[in-house]
């Protein structure tokens, strides 16, 4: 299926579990007269020259329509049956995409809010539900990228086609205190990953038109948010984490490809080891729960719908690879929520080499030769991905 085709799906799921249908883009929904909703508040916030935030404190779930208009540049968001506030006097309205923001009562019992623009961007709405911190909210974010009037930004596709180097981060998982899985014989899953991390490295370097970045060479402690900084810090193309996992069962052997997946993890499995892997991040005394706006925002916004399915083309080509030289637990790339793989705009997939809680596993996973084998086909997989994608 069309990655749009997905998103748009994926964007309508998402709506309605956060409370809303797909009303939100037709305007067709409908409010009983005399339940008018409050605007209580408007939040504005820039996280950078090229995303502005307006986020609509309200008294409860609204419906509403989003919609932009040209010459001037505008964003027009009616509310369904809410009433005139005054926060809009005493807002900021200034951003470096949005220079003021009115509103006016409609004759229909509707709110109309336009978001005056110093030039075009990118729209997009979702709305939250309370969490205890918030009440109910109506996110607006604004983008300004890749409809600026400055020259149009390419996409990371088209990017690659161009690239003269690849840059892979190459993410050995778990590390210092963090051990991750430990096997029958001790074998910690912190120094095997570790040991095929350095393997690929030597293995990208040697290749021409590719360059490896390691998140960390030494075994050291690193919170998984700070990984894909490194990645991203390095404008890496692709980003990799290797691991060695362990489960309840001795008897369950063979590698797997994880991509993220935006309902969460499919399969009991697959939500196990997801679980286990993200709470891995406690052990820097870091949570890893975002705001609500935030992670909506993220999985909300098409650019990375369809990241996650080059991602998940990454993860078949790795697969078909590691099936060469190893047993897989799963021929299909599978879908969990790690948070090692929430980069909005950088492919990324979360490979299992293989099972320690299996002895036989685990033998195989302590030599060199074997280490040297997975590299091997995991590069191999790399390349036949960025092959097709020149195509």
């Amino acid at each position: 299926m069309d990655p749009l085709a997905i998103a748009r799906r994926l964007f309508l799921k998402r709506l309605a579990r956060c409370g809303a249908t797909a009303a939100l883009l037709t305007g067709g929904g409908r409010v009983l007269a005399g339940n008018k909703v409050a605007l209580d508040g408007i939040r504005i916030s820039q996280t950078s020259e090229e995303h502005t935030r307006v986020v609509f404190d309200l008294s409860s779930g609204v419906v509403h329509k989003l919609f932009t208009l040209s010459n001037p540049p505008r964003v027009v968001i009616d509310l369904k049956q809410t009433r005139e506030s005054n926060t809009f006097s005493a807002s900021n309205k200034k951003t470096s995409l949005m220079h003021n923001m009115r509103s006016a009562d409609k004759s229909s019992g509707d709110l109309r809010v336009v978001l005056d623009l110093k030039r075009k961007v990118r729209p997009r709405s979702f709305s939250l539900q309370p969490d205890g911190k918030s009440g109910h909210r109506l996110v607006v974010d604004l983008h300004g990228t890749n409809l600026s009037p400055t020259p149009i930004k390419t996409s990371q596709q088209e990017q690659q086609k161009r690239k003269k180097e690849y840059i892979i981060a190459v993410d050995a998982g778990h590390g210092g205190r963090d051990p991750g899985a430990v096997g029958r014989k001790g074998t910690r899953e912190k120094d095997i990953t570790l040991a095929v991390a350095k393997k690929m490295k030597t293995l990208i370097n040697r290749t021409p038109g590719y360059r490896a970045v390691m998140t960390r060479d030494d075994d050291r402690y690193i919170a998984l948010r700070n990984r894909v900084k490194i990645a991203r810090d390095n404008n890496a193309d692709l980003f990799l984490s290797l691991h060695a996992d362990s489960f309840k069962s001795p008897k369950v052997e063979g590698g797997s490809v994880y991509a993220l997946s935006l309902s969460g993890a499919s399969s009991e499995a697959a939500k196990w080891i997801a679980e286990k892997e993200n709470a891995s991040d406690l052990f820097g005394g870091i949570s890893l729960d975002d705001k609500d706006d935030l992670i909506a925002s993220v999985l909300l916004d098409l650019s990375q719908t369809a990241t996650i399915q080059d991602s998940r083309e990454l993860g078949s080509a790795v697969l078909k690879q590691m099936g060469k030289v190893a047993k897989l637990n799963n021929n299909k790339v599978q879908h969990a929520g790690f948070a090692v793989l929430k980069a909005p705009d950088m492919p990324s997939i979360l490979i299992e080499t293989a099972f320690l809680s299996n002895l036989k596993e685990e033998r195989k996973l302590r030599t060199s030769k074997h280490q040297q084998k997975l590299a091997g086909a995991v590069f191999a997989g790399i390349k036949v991905h960025l092959k097709k994608r020149q195509v």
